[in-house]
């Protein structure tokens, strides 16, 4: 592993460091790394998306819906009312939200819920504003 070579060759276009890759015949080793850690570190990612965002967020294996709610804002942890969820691999293979939910592959789920790597989540949930003891 060569620090100085993966800097470098992420500063390059994709286009670029695959011919450069190619040329020299060598690999990239950054995906290993980053995969291992992850393992090692037992973490995972969930998604959220909106129509103009698409996010990742890291949490440990284990973690339950509410707890992966709370790592967007506190708010959605302790108002928590459902996940709405649907696999990454489902939604590639079937192409949108709308085909997920006609395929049945998209689902609600509660507070139990543990959360799957590569999960695609939209939160539902209510805080209301606690009144001022005078």
């Amino acid at each position: 592993f060569s620090a100085e070579f993966e800097k470098n060759l992420s500063r390059m276009e994709n286009e670029e460091s695959e011919k450069y890759l190619k040329e020299k015949k060598i690999q990239s080793v950054m995906k290993k790394i980053i995969v291992s850690g992850f393992q090692i570190l037992k973490l995972e990612y969930f998604f959220t998306a909106g129509k103009d965002e698409v996010k990742a967020w890291t949490i440990q294996k284990g973690t339950k819906a509410p707890q992966a709610a709370g790592k967007i804002h506190t708010d959605f942890e302790k108002g928590f009312i459902a996940a709405e969820v649907m696999k990454f691999e489902d939604f590639k293979e079937l192409g949108s939200e709308a085909a997920a939910k006609a395929a049945g592959k998209y689902r609600q789920e509660g507070k139990q819920y543990i959360v799957q790597d590569g999960d695609i989540i939209f939160f539902k949930f209510n805080v209301t504003q606690q009144s001022k003891k005078k």
